[in-house]
């Protein structure tokens, strides 16, 4: 048996602009079938909100996307903050995570999503690869993006 693992982003009316920003960075085929589409009136508020997208890349990325229908709240978990040593330390609900070859394979994948993000951790060599980033896209979703290394036992 054979399955496979994709993430699937909710948003509120972004899906398509997001979708579309990660086909700019990954390449690949795009998809996005709307409400109306699939026969919502199209002068209903949701017609043309994303019910279905997704972009499949040769290079291996998939990411799947929808607009949440209506006023609902989306349903992926928000950050938690707690307090630890007198720092307040936020930890996301789940972080998308993107790894290349090379230095420079990555770094272009970077400045694809960097645009317009809030940058939490630079894209630079790191302990334990050739290179790392961490970032929170435009859209609010966090990516780790880092340069495979080989495995050095202690």
């Amino acid at each position: 048996m054979s399955i496979s693992t994709v993430a699937h982003l909710n948003f509120h009316g972004q899906a398509r602009a997001a979708l579309e920003l990660y086909h700019s960075v990954f390449g690949g085929q795009i998809l996005v079938t709307t409400y109306g589409d699939l026969g919502m009136p199209a002068g209903l508020p949701d017609a043309g909100k994303v019910v279905f997208g997704q972009v499949v890349s040769d290079n291996g990325f998939r990411v799947m996307a929808y607009d949440v229908p209506g006023d609902a709240p989306a349903s992926a978990a928000a950050p938690t903050t707690r307090r630890e040593n007198g720092t307040t330390i936020t930890s996301e609900p789940f972080f998308l995570s993107v790894r290349g070859e090379s230095v420079e394979e990555v770094a272009a994948l970077w400045a694809g999503l960097a645009v317009g993000a809030t940058i939490v951790e630079p894209y630079a060599p790191a302990q334990w690869a050739p290179a790392f980033g961490m970032l929170t896209d435009r859209f609010g979703v966090t990516w780790v993006l880092d340069v495979a290394a080989e495995h050095a036992p202690a």
